[in-house]
């Protein structure tokens, strides 16, 4: 019966490889909550345009529009903006703040819109039962309004984790490394 060590498994394993991965590039931090957002904006769509549709406000569709264009190129601003080995290009970065507070523009924009349209004095867009998609909108922009700001949070915070993530001890022990002799490389055989 053979008493073999496994090399490969184990959670500790796992966690110890995922470690490494993050402090090698701890960016992915604020990229995964970035990715989040888009999602959760992505995924709400759908009530946002059928808003659009309903209360037809002026620039709901360009405020639309702008948030899902400027968060897809968001993510190519990002990486650009941290990339592997190098230092943050500067540019790149105030490009993707400009990005985020477009977003976060027309977000509020788009939330203005709906509040006049259910406010207004003549012929206001009552939400019933069959119309409830409209508050849908207004809860799913303020969250995604909420995530952007935890994601711009994460960007800022980036050298505190990062110097925190680089004290967690991820080497791994080697046994029998202290009993090599010492390599003659003189040349004189």
């Amino acid at each position: 019966m053979s008493t073999k060590k496994k090399t490969n498994g184990g959670f500790s394993e796992i966690w110890r490889r995922f470690l490494v991965s993050l402090k090698r590039r701890p960016s992915n931090i604020a990229l995964c909550a970035l990715v989040i957002t888009f999602l959760f904006y992505s995924l709400h769509l759908s009530t946002i345009s059928n808003t659009t549709a309903k209360i037809q406000g002026t620039g709901m569709g360009l405020c639309g529009f702008a948030t899902n264009l400027f968060s897809m190129l968001s993510f190519m601003v990002f990486i650009n903006t941290f990339q592997y080995r190098k230092p943050v290009n500067k540019v790149m970065f105030g490009l993707l703040m400009v990005l985020f507070a477009i977003i976060i523009f027309a977000d509020v924009t788009y939330i203005g819109a709906i509040r006049t349209a259910i406010t207004r004095a003549e012929n206001p867009i009552v939400v019933t039962q069959a119309t409830a998609y409209i508050a849908y909108a207004d809860y799913y922009l303020k969250i995604h309004i909420v995530l952007l700001c935890i994601t711009l949070v994460l960007i800022f915070t980036l050298p505190l984790y990062t110097k925190a993530l680089r004290k967690i001890k991820t080497s791994i022990e080697v046994e029998d490394n202290g009993s090599m002799g010492a390599i003659d490389i003189s040349g004189e055989a």
